[in-house]
């Protein structure tokens, strides 16, 4: 029970600040804004978090809700379809709610990061669905088995955040979704089984 409230708590105030640095930019926002909005409180904040930057490490767990949020919804279909599915969600919420000058934030943030980078911690949700869909689909024979689901893994997200990373020294001026619906499938093509029929 403790640990669910924990987690709400923290959840609250991470949800609150990337609401909030969203609709007025994260210089503008404040610590004081941030508690109000989670309904927590400032000893709640400090108990989590050392300041307002220790917040930006904190948009993987934004990205883990919406897999978390997704995952009983993905639709039945190959494994390369499903993992076109649950990107198309990530970068949709990502252009409508997440703001390039965030996003970038957040990838310098990891770059200067000591120890544990979130981003690549594999006891995400991000990391324990895509293992689960590559080895359904190495299972049922549509992936190939020569390369192991961890390499197939580590392929994958290092496409997702070079294609986020483009789109912030771009400064956001296409569309990441759109970009991705073309890039990833044939990216994701050389994973098939040799001999699979192509829909």
């Amino acid at each position: 029970m403790g640990k669910k409230n924990t987690r709400n708590t923290k959840g609250k105030i991470i949800s609150a600040a990337w609401k909030l640095f969203y609709e007025q930019g994260y210089d503008d926002t404040t610590v004081d804004e941030i508690v109000e909005e989670s309904a927590t409180s400032k000893g709640s904040f400090y108990h989590y978090f050392e300041g307002k930057d220790a917040l930006l490490s904190s948009l993987s767990y934004i990205f883990d809700e919406k897999y978390d949020q997704i995952r009983d919804s993905i639709p039945a279909g190959s494994a390369i379809e499903k993992l076109c599915y649950i990107n198309q969600q990530l970068f949709l919420m990502i252009e409508n709610s997440i703001s390039v000058d965030l996003l970038a934030r957040l990838f310098s943030s990891q770059l200067i990061t000591r120890g544990n980078r979130h981003l690549l911690d594999q006891d995400r949700t991000y990391y324990k669905l895509l293992r689960e869909i590559l080895q359904e689909g190495q299972s049922d024979g549509q992936l190939r088995d020569d390369i192991s689901v961890n390499e197939v893994i580590k392929a994958y997200a290092l496409m997702e955040r070079g294609m986020m990373y483009d789109w912030c020294l771009c400064n956001g001026d296409y569309s990441l979704a759109q970009y991705s619906r073309i890039l990833l499938p044939q990216f994701l093509d050389s994973y098939k089984k040799q001999g699979e029929n192509s829909n």
